[in-house]
């Protein structure tokens, strides 16, 4: 049976992780002089990307762990600690290095594969939002589980291809103050999310903790 309260709580904590009102800044500079339908064309391909791959990280990503011999409970701290720091990052309103490196940011010059990377990699669909799909495909172990967090994924790359849609008329809107309000409230709720992360992740380490 599908768990309504734990999708909600799944998509509004991926809606937080990938902040794509944060992102409008960005891929209104990234596209500057393009025609609205080249930027609708790049909106729908960077919200296409980022389902693909947070789709394959919760099919896979419990797979790719086990290759590597990493548990789920370290995955847990080591997850929580990464969005912890994106938490801080977007509290400060700032775009963490975590999401894109100065070396990726310079690539907008190029105008290459925009709507790839790195709009849709690694900015919205970053190393966060990624190890926040494997826990939750963790917490869904079953079929049907993995299969539900299709839900709160498409949700998400739905509000991703709208906003940047509507990237423009949103940012007139807004403006710089008001998208950095909104980044900060998403980074105090991811920082919640975050400590939950940890907490499980620590409890899975340390069994004994609460005997």
């Amino acid at each position: 049976m599908t768990d309504w309260p734990v999708l909600f709580k799944i998509t509004i904590a991926l809606f937080a992780i990938v902040n794509p009102i944060g992102s409008v800044p960005i891929f209104i500079s990234a596209t500057n002089g393009w025609s609205v339908n080249d930027r609708a064309k790049t909106a729908k391909t960077a919200a296409f990307t980022v389902f693909i791959v947070l789709a394959v990280s919760a099919f896979f990503g419990d797979t790719i762990l086990h290759f590597f011999g990493v548990s789920i409970p370290s995955f847990q701290v080591g997850g929580g600690i990464l969005l912890m720091l994106i938490a801080i990052s977007m509290m400060h309103g700032k775009q963490s290095g975590t999401r894109q490196t100065p070396e990726e940011a310079q690539t907008l010059a190029e105008r290459e594969v925009i709507a790839i990377v790195p709009l849709s990699i690694p900015l919205l669909a970053g190393p966060g939002a990624i190890s926040n799909m494997i826990i939750a495909a963790q917490q869904n172990s079953s079929f049907i589980g993995h299969l539900s967090l299709i839900i709160p994924i498409s949700i998400v790359c739905i509000i991703i291809w709208l906003v940047l849609r509507l990237s423009v008329a949103i940012s007139n809107r807004l403006g710089i103050i008001g998208i950095n309000i909104v980044t900060r409230l998403m980074g105090l709720i991811l920082a919640a999310m975050a400590v939950e992360f940890i907490a499980h992740g620590v409890v899975g380490l340390f069994p004994k903790l609460l005997a």
